[in-house]
């Protein structure tokens, strides 16, 4: 499901009421608004969940302290007039506690996208998730790219990008620099591929 409505002058409250009512009366709608462009998030499916579930188990054994919460939606972009949906994000434990849906993402360390299989994937998180987690100051951006079997890490946010993209294929160990510091082996992620 993409809907793409090209409405600049939409506010943030009037997104926030439109995502809530599509929440309640369509299952599985995930809505967001990056660079004014109201768009929705593609339902994920079971290899995509696996993906979070093995990266999860990895931020837990590695640090404790931190969680990996999933579909946590964020406050993103210059005076944080956009929404968006990582598929994770890695804070303490209680980061979000108190703050409802859209929450500030200043204790972010990580955000995540893993790829899906739409037709939008190439334009939301390649181009405009980066853009607006960089704008947010979130230290390390991670994509876990199932079409082209790799994983992108971009650090070092500046301005409107991070300064820093390295990409691995999948089967190659990625160290995800301070303030994450863990090492990711990649070879299980050749098992959740088409």
């Amino acid at each position: 499901m993409t809907a793409m409505i090209d409405r600049p002058h939409m506010l943030t409250e009037e997104f926030e009421a439109v995502a809530r009512i599509a929440a309640r009366e369509m299952e599985g709608a995930r809505l967001e608004f990056i660079d004014g462009v109201l768009r929705s998030k593609a339902v994920p499916d079971g290899d995509h969940g696996m993906i979070i579930q093995w990266l999860t188990r990895i931020c837990m054994q590695h640090r404790p302290e931190l969680w990996l919460h999933p579909g946590q939606g964020l406050k993103v972009e210059q005076y944080r007039a956009g929404r968006a949906i990582p598929d994770a994000v890695l804070a303490p434990a209680g980061a979000f506690a108190g703050q409802g849906e859209w929450a500030a993402p200043d204790s972010v360390l990580m955000a995540v996208e893993v790829t899906s299989w739409d037709s939008d994937t190439d334009r939301r998180d390649r181009i405009e998730k980066p853009r607006a987690y960089a704008e947010t100051g979130i230290p390390v951006y991670l994509l876990i790219d199932r079409d082209k079997c790799e994983i992108s890490l971009h650090t070092e946010p500046e301005g409107r990008r991070y300064l820093n993209v390295r990409t691995v294929p999948y089967g190659m160990d990625v160290g995800l620099p301070e303030p994450v510091g863990i090492t990711l082996g990649t070879e299980p992620l050749k098992d959740w591929v088409r």
